[in-house]
């Protein structure tokens, strides 16, 4: 970690770009992108504030990073609320779509997580959150009269559409240490941030503010570099446990905040033990993290099968490249000569022409592709099938193409 200065100079850091996993078919590129800054800001736990600022004693931002590193709450439930403003169309239906078509031939589940997750990337949501430790966790999406919820208990990872009345069983690596969804305890995912601090970024400590009823400090994260569509991240502390409250991420173009999610009610007491129980209804499907179903019988005992345990839920199958430094990294990656297409059978089901429909047409030494945009994040998928992706502009995403070429 860089080293900072002891007063309220601007201090050097640096957070992480999102990296999405390799996805092998082009089709998918718009959602991928976009799921990847919604779970990972999810990530720092945040919450929203109340009015008023609470007068607290002064701290640097090494001091404020430092509270945030020690930081050591391992019990809390609440309600959390997210907001997100990509900048993209409505995709729920087209995920209906998707994921109905990928559960009537057997590939997929309304209650897999990776699925689920992609109604995060547009519009306004409520989750109710628990934890328990590194071990138990719980989040539960509240829809129009239904609930997604999502438990961590153990090795066992459940999840629950009750809409569908379906069920997704995966299990955590050995002592969940390295699972996705122990990256979901506030602990965990902060220190994930702050793993990439160095010289391109400027923290700072901007005030205080009341977070869910809480004394909070405000850490002001700005990059240095130019080039990247991040404008500022705004997180709220806890100023008595370290806890990150509350975070904010607004695009380097203005406007509206990408990202805004946060407590509207947050407990540090220990949840009941009940909380992290699940049985399986009546009646459910149910899908095993290696995709074999069975319909449950009506007296619903608990299911007992395991998916396999070498592998995290929603992993791709290999890590893409990294080109860049800092807040101008770009992930890249080969889907093997698939390309967008982006002539009339966009009009006609084709998904691959619907997307190619909803991007830019861009040329340079590599050749030819197509650039999806949203407020923050960029892909630029080429004719033969090469993918680079990143919080960097259209132009950069160009220059990386024409560099590997």
């Amino acid at each position: 970690m860089a080293p900072y200065e002891t007063d309220d100079s601007t201090d050097a850091g640096e957070v992480e770009d999102l990296r999405p996993g390799r996805r092998r078919a082009a089709r998918y590129i718009v959602p991928v992108t976009v799921v990847g800054v919604a779970a990972a800001t999810i990530g720092l736990v945040p919450a929203l504030a109340d009015s008023g600022d609470p007068n607290l004693p002064k701290v640097t931002a090494q001091q404020l990073l430092d509270k945030i590193a020690k930081s050591d709450v391992q019990q809390l439930s609440g309600t959390v609320k997210i907001s997100t403003d990509l900048g993209l169309p409505d995709l729920g239906g087209l995920e209906s779509s998707m994921l109905s078509g990928a559960t009537k031939s057997g590939d997929g589940s309304s209650a897999d997580p990776s699925a689920k997750l992609t109604e995060l990337a547009t519009g306004t949501h409520t989750l109710r959150v628990a934890a328990d430790g590194p071990d138990r966790q719980k989040v539960s999406l509240l829809e129009n009269a239904a609930e997604y919820s999502l438990i961590h208990n153990g090795k066992d990872v459940w999840g629950y559409d009750s809409k569908s009345n379906e069920v997704y069983h995966g299990t955590t690596a050995a002592g969940g240490a390295k699972s996705d969804e122990t990256r979901a305890t506030p602990k965990g995912l902060t220190d994930e941030a702050l793993k990439s601090v160095d010289d391109t970024t400027s923290v700072t400590v901007d005030g205080t503010e009341h977070v869910a009823g809480r004394d909070a400090y405000k850490l002001l994260i700005k990059p240095k570099q130019s080039g990247t569509t991040v404008g500022t991240i705004s997180v709220a502390v806890d100023a008595r446990t370290g806890l990150p409250l509350k975070f904010t991420l607004t695009p380097a173009s203005g406007g509206a905040a990408v990202v805004d999610v946060g407590f509207t009610q947050l407990s540090l007491a220990k949840p009941a033990a009940s909380t992290f129980d699940f049985k399986t209804p009546k009646g459910a499907k149910v899908t095993t993290e290696d995709g074999a179903t069975k319909a449950t019988p009506d007296h619903a005992a608990p299911f007992g099968g395991h998916g396999k345990t070498d592998k995290g839920l929603g992993k791709g199958a290999d890590e893409p490249t990294v080109i860049g430094k800092g807040w101008n990294s770009i992930a890249t990656f080969d889907t093997g000569g698939q390309g967008v297409p982006t002539g009339s059978s966009a009009g006609g089901g084709d998904l691959g022409g619907f997307l190619g429909s909803l991007g830019d047409q861009v040329k340079g030494d590599f050749g030819k592709g197509t650039v999806f945009s949203t407020r923050l994040v960029n892909a630029l998928v080429t004719d033969d099938g090469k993918v680079y992706v990143g919080a960097v502009t259209k132009s950069a995403l160009v220059k990386a193409a024409d560099a590997a070429k």
